[in-house]
């Protein structure tokens, strides 16, 4: 295993405990309701976000433990956004990380609730952050683009999108910009709050936007490619999902082919967006890699 593949899988360890910390917050609320909490948040995963996090701190010279806040609520947000998409009103998907989706291990109401709650809590552990509080300013910026990337102009707004288009023909661009908000936002805000911490120069922040962008759209890709590929065993969650709904995927549209080739080029344009940084970025080129070469 390379060195820089050994940091990666050191800060998906540790961060395994961040979590559990910041979910400590939790422990008066409802017992049904922590418990759903826990499970949804706690299940595994890639932890694609908060490396995202620790790999554009550590290229701004940041240390792993001023970006724990950031990285948990950002994590605690897509969590979120994973019980509310594995709804029946939504994807009505039964497997997620291979268990049993919040809604099915609990129930849907409560699945919902869950949700709401997690995103509460990570504006809360935001506004709370011992480090952020040191720059008003900053912190006060890192929770507007937060939630500017959960909302409606990001996540939700592009779950909207996606939910409207079954059984659409959608362009290329129009699927673009679906995805750039239902995933890319929250990949992208990955890359910039640290970049918002360190006070860092405008065309840093544009360029860890635009590298975090492509990131996004590549995972996305991938995502697609390993729906029409890959297994649920392996990916943890149910295949073949997007043709059965008639959704519009990027395979659909470009051919498997064509989709590895896009999923590549924007590797390589993310790449390019941070090759002039004078920090270390080997984390962040390891990781636009893995967005297309995950097998889960």
């Amino acid at each position: 295993m390379s060195d820089t593949a050994s940091l990666i899988t050191a800060w998906q360890s540790r961060f395994d405990d961040v979590l559990e910390t910041r979910l400590e917050l939790t422990t008066s609320a409802p017992e049904l309701l922590r418990q759903a909490m826990h499970y949804a948040a706690l299940s595994g995963g890639k932890r694609m976000r908060p490396l995202l996090v620790y790999g554009a701190g550590r290229a701004l010279g940041l240390a792993p433990q001023d970006l724990d806040g950031i990285a948990a609520a950002i994590e605690i947000i897509h969590a979120y956004s994973l019980i509310h998409d594995d709804l029946p009103a939504m994807d009505d998907d039964d497997l997620r990380r291979g268990r049993p989706t919040c809604h099915k291990a609990f129930d849907e109401a409560t699945a919902i609730l869950a949700g709401d709650a997690l995103q509460a809590l990570a504006f809360e552990i935001l506004s709370e952050d011992r480090v952020l509080a040191k720059h008003p300013e900053r912190q006060v910026a890192i929770i507007n683009r937060v939630a500017r990337a959960c909302g409606a102009n990001g996540m939700a707004g592009g779950q909207v999108l996606d939910l409207s288009a079954v059984g659409l023909d959608l362009t290329l661009e129009q699927l673009q910009t679906m995805h750039r908000l239902k995933t890319g936002a929250l990949i992208a805000i990955s890359a910039t709050a640290p970049a918002l911490l360190a006070g860092a120069a405008p065309e840093i922040l544009q360029r860890l936007d635009r590298y975090g962008q492509c990131v996004g759209l590549a995972f996305q890709i991938h995502d697609d490619i390993l729906d029409v590929t890959g297994n649920s065993q392996t990916i943890g969650k149910s295949t073949q999902k997007d043709a059965a709904q008639d959704k519009p995927t990027f395979p659909s549209l470009l051919g498997l082919d064509n989709s590895r080739k896009q999923a590549q080029r924007l590797r390589d344009d993310a790449v390019a967006e941070i090759r002039q940084f004078t920090g270390n970025c080997d984390c962040l080129e390891w990781l636009a890699g893995y967005a297309i070469a995950r097998d889960s």
